[in-house]
């Protein structure tokens, strides 16, 4: 494995595609995935890559997910490298790969995302966006008392600002119970299998 890494990851050199069919949509693609992910690589739509098995021995995909590997790998540690390839421009066939590919990579990245940073605490992902509900469901109960008291005294029940309230606490409570069914799910799942929350690489016994 190149220099000691865990990943080689093959990045297409002078690309030989339509710039509008497949090169932006890969530009698009990679430029959100690195984003996203905070695993920067020059080419996640190429398939070329060379991995050390240990790294891929916890990794189970589903769907489309094989793009994403090199990030998931990096998330549990391993060690990311690129190098470059040349590419030659099809001969034979027509390309399924289009603009339209993006939309998958969006639903894709966002699964993985998921995975990636709240699979062991989804708590955070559903109370963060309760909690900020809750805060304006506060703010506008506060507008409402604030305007039934001072002039013109405006009727709390005809107020338009009450039911934005009400919808607020509402759908907060919603995502905070979703968090906490999520908690329950995500320690079901892990303590009735026996699987770990972590990554381990090499076992010492002194």
């Amino acid at each position: 494995m190149a220099l000691g890494n865990d990943v080689v990851s093959v990045w297409r050199q002078d690309r030989q595609d339509k710039w509008l069919g497949r090169r932006l949509p890969s530009q698009v693609a990679k430029r959100l995935i690195s984003l996203v992910t905070g695993v920067p690589v020059k080419d996640y739509g190429c398939t070329l890559k060379a991995y050390r098995r240990e790294v891929l021995e916890n990794v189970h995909l589903y769907g489309e997910m094989h793009r994403f590997v090199p990030a998931i790998a990096s998330w549990s540690g391993a060690k990311v490298t690129e190098i470059p390839v040349t590419h030659h421009a099809r001969e034979f066939g027509t390309s399924k790969y289009g603009i339209s590919r993006t939309f998958r990579v969006l639903l894709d990245l966002l699964t993985v995302k998921f995975l990636g940073s709240y699979s062991t605490k989804p708590i955070y992902a559903f109370g963060f966006p309760g909690v900020i509900l809750w805060a304006a469901a506060a703010l506008s109960a506060a507008t409402v008392v604030v305007q039934r008291v001072f002039p013109p005294h405006a009727r709390a029940v005809t107020n338009p600002l009450f039911l934005l309230s009400v919808f607020f606490a509402t759908l907060g409570t919603l995502f905070i119970m979703m968090g906490l069914l999520a908690e329950l799910t995500i320690r079901t799942y892990h303590e009735s299998q026996g699987k770990r929350t972590y990554v381990v690489r090499d076992e010492f016994t002194p």
